[in-house]
């Protein structure tokens, strides 16, 4: 389960060896809608900085997450916290088929003001499903400003009654703000290295309590975030076919090797697959 292209519009992408697919839903702020197959292994392990929310149309979808053996079956809803490690690949010689919302934290922060942490990987739990199923329902139409919003509220709805304990976790107005700023600054200036000193100038708080605060609005570190956006932007110079060394420099890597990393670690494949998927 690969959070690939935020930015993507419609396609069907093959791999004519493995005959595994994925569908990449029109483009929405802040959410991703996919629909995947897989035959034998799909993913190694990774993490990346969203919730990853679907459930499973056909086969078992097995993966390892928090340290256990999961599996998914047809019907059956999965979560995926921000910064978890997975892995994913299919259960039988069958395969499996699935849909998947990967939603930023910031927008369940903003609807339920915390970030639910939903201890059951796979469930059948009704009111999840029932925010679930209609996001993914259409995956060739794009979403309507008014749909996106409802999607996002159902759905916080849903990850917040699956967690008791969220109350004790709500960020103060004061924390919110300097994430807002922390998260702002990154987006900005991702390209570039960015020193501790800095976010504390633009946030008024120190080092360690943004990292602290930031985990708890956002699921991820600092450092992390700044990752991941300039994954996002290699992805995007990578689908437009400009070769990995050049992608990995103007993306703010050290170097193709560094970009590999961090990319294998972010999606479970390498920028060369991830490249083949997107021709």
């Amino acid at each position: 389960m690969s959070s690939l292209n935020r930015n993507s519009g419609s396609r069907l992408e093959r791999s004519c060896a493995q005959a595994n697919w994925i569908r990449a839903a029109p483009s929405s702020p802040g959410l991703e809608r996919i629909e995947a197959y897989f035959s034998g292994h799909g993913f190694d392990p990774h993490r990346h900085d969203t919730y990853a929310i679907g459930y499973t149309l056909d086969g078992v979808q097995a993966f390892r997450y928090r340290g256990a053996a999961r599996r998914s079956t047809r019907g059956q809803v999965f979560v995926l916290h921000p910064d978890e490690l997975h892995d994913g690949h299919a259960g039988t010689s069958a395969g499996f088929r699935y849909r998947i919302l990967y939603v930023e934290p910031r927008l369940i922060q903003e609807a339920v003001g915390a970030l639910p942490f939903v201890r059951d990987a796979v469930s059948n739990d009704a009111l999840l499903a029932r925010a679930i199923v209609p996001a993914l329902a259409d995956l060739g139409a794009p979403l309507e400003d008014l749909q996106r919003d409802e999607i996002i509220v159902d759905l916080a709805r849903a990850l917040a009654a699956a967690d008791l304990s969220l109350a004790r976790r709500r960020l103060s107005c004061t924390c919110q703000r300097a994430v807002d700023l922390a998260r702002a600054f990154l987006d900005d200036s991702c390209r570039r290295a960015v020193t501790s000193a800095e976010l504390e100038a633009v946030t008024g708080l120190s080092r360690y309590a943004l990292a602290r605060h930031f985990r708890a609005g956002l699921g991820t570190s600092p450092y992390r975030y700044l990752v991941m956006r300039r994954l996002d932007h290699a992805r995007a110079l990578i689908r437009d076919g400009i070769p990995l060394a050049d992608a990995a420099l103007d993306s703010g890597f050290a170097d193709q090797s560094h970009m590999t990393r961090q990319f294998k670690q972010a999606y479970g494949l390498s920028p060369g697959r991830f490249a083949a998927l997107a021709a």
